[in-house]
This record gives structure tokens, C-alpha cells and sequence, in this order.
């Protein structure tokens, strides 16, 4: 059984962060305003992991840059938790191994959603990490992939799928995916045209509660922050009994969900909220 919280710090606090737009700028850049205060809430004893929609590949790279090795990491929006594990034989490179993970045979979705964009473009990732695209997805992290037709992302079980509509504006997009019917899968739409596809059921509040459990995490001692639309479900769980914060920049439907607003991420509002904790 995994170590919970440490017992003799009676105010110890299981912290996870959004990365993209919470504690990186939209140009990917973590201000050394942002990685200090994650660094001294952990040196006051606090548990700070991620909880993000990136693969893992693109996550442990951004948890070297802060300086933090947690016990445990959420990636692909819940569906895979990574746990440290150094000493396993298992473990990867940083020392980790995969805790949790949920997976679902793409084909119907993909079926789904094809017919309704003409330019749409595709990237499915795998649970060990590997990634098969489509032509056009240049602008993601293509590191451990490889571009392939679209009948060659069918029938092999996955974490993730990422669309993308080059077509379409945000609004637009929105419109078109509310008409596909996707009842089989959970989904978010980001910012622009893109959508991110999980498992049914699956996001990051449902992996953070796994790990709250495995940490016997107090869930008044909880608090989350980020800025998208696929943090509302983790916002829902952690302010139950905890603080959920949004960034100032978050959509309306995502500041509506937090309990609490802080500064934007270009004004590196993360710092004010970190260094709120004992």
C-alpha cells in the first residue's frame, strides 16, 4: 500500500496543478515566480503533482523544469496515473511506473466524428506512451510518434484522442461536436478546435480520487488549480470539501465551476494561490 500524506504535519495539503495555462504561459514558459512558490510549498511539506491533459512524455519534462518528483502524476485527463517507484524494475528513466490506466477502442468515435469535419485532422496515444497521427497535427509534440492514414488509428485500444479542426473557430466547433451525439466517450473542448477524448466516466477528478485515496488524503486538505474546460470535474470534486481555483484567464463555464479566482497566468496567479497554503 502506498505512503499517505506525512502524519506528523497535521497541515499538509495534496495540491494538484493544471500545467498548460496554470503553471505555464500559453508559450510554454514557467516563470521562476511560479516554480519557486511550487518549490516552497513542497519544502513546507506539501504533496504538489500534476493533473494534466498531456501525455506523460510531455509532463515529466515540465516536472524536471519545477523541480518536483510527487508520488504520484495524472496524465491524458485521468486516464493513466503514474506512480514513483524508483526502485522497481519497472520503473522508467524518471522512476516511475504506470499506477492506473484506462483505456477504450477508438473506432466508433473516430467513425463518428469523421464524417462531420472535412479537414479534420487526428492523434491517438497509446498506454505506453507511443503516438500515431494523421497529416496535419505538426503543431502537437510528435516526440514517440509516427503519421499514419486514418484507417491505421482503428482497433487497437487507447488512452486519448485528440481532433482537431483547422475549419472551425471554437464556437463553431462546438456547435458541430454538440451534433455528433458522443455518448460513449467523455470529451473537452479546448480553447480553439480542438477536442480531447477520454474514456466514459473518465477525467481528472476520477484519477485524483484514486490517488487521494492511496494517500489517505484528508479531502479538506485538498486543492486544485487550472484553466480549462476538462479541469470542471476536478473543480466539482476538490471543492465539495476543498479549494478549487481557477486561473483568470479560464471561460466563463470554467471560473463558474472553481470556488475560488485568482490572477491570470500571465500574471503568474499561480504564486498568490501556492503561497496562500501553511
Amino acid at each position: 500500500m502506498a505512503a499517505g500524506l506525512p502524519v506528523e504535519n497535521t497541515e499538509t495539503w495534496l495540491v494538484a496543478l493544471d500545467i498548460d495555462g496554470t503553471v505555464a504561459h500559453e508559450s510554454g514558459r514557467i516563470s521562476p515566480e511560479v516554480r519557486d512558490a511550487v518549490r516552497a510549498a513542497v519544502a513546507r511539506g506539501h504533496e504538489v503533482m500534476l493533473a494534466t491533459g498531456r501525455s506523460w512524455g510531455a509532463t515529466h519534462t515540465i516536472m524536471a523544469e519545477l523541480g518536483i518528483t510527487p508520488k504520484y502524476v495524472v496524465c491524458a485527463n485521468g486516464a493513466m496515473i503514474m506512480r514513483r517507484e524508483p526502485a522497481s524494475p519497472d520503473a522508467d528513466p524518471q522512476g516511475y511506473v504506470i499506477d492506473h490506466v484506462e483505456t477504450f477502442l477508438p473506432d466508433d468515435v473516430l467513425k463518428t466524428i469523421r464524417p462531420h469535419l472535412s479537414d479534420g485532422r487526428y492523434l491517438i496515444e497509446y498506454p505506453g506512451g507511443f503516438r500515431r497521427y494523421t497529416e496535419g497535427m505538426y503543431e502537437w509534440d510528435l516526440n514517440n510518434a509516427e503519421q499514419v492514414e486514418f484507417e491505421e488509428l482503428l482497433g487497437t485500444p487507447v488512452i486519448r484522442v485528440v481532433v482537431v479542426s483547422p475549419e472551425h473557430d471554437e464556437a463553431e466547433f462546438s456547435q458541430v461536436v454538440s451534433e455528433m451525439g458522443l455518448h460513449q466517450v467523455a470529451y473537452a473542448i479546448g480553447w480553439t478546435a480542438w477536442m480531447d477524448i477520454a474514456p466514459l466516466g473518465v477525467n481528472k477528478s476520477t484519477a485524483l480520487e484514486i490517488v487521494r485515496d492511496h494517500l489517505n488524503a484528508p479531502p479538506e486538505r485538498i486543492l486544485v488549480a487550472g484553466d480549462g474546460r476538462n479541469d470542471v470535474e476536478m473543480f466539482e470534486w476538490a471543492r465539495e470539501h476543498g479549494r478549487a481555483v481557477a486561473m483568470g484567464q479560464a471561460p466563463e463555464a470554467v471560473l463558474a465551476a472553481a470556488g475560488e479566482i485568482t490572477a491570470g497566468v500571465a500574471e503568474d496567479g499561480l504564486v498568490r494561490v501556492l503561497n496562500s497554503l501553511p
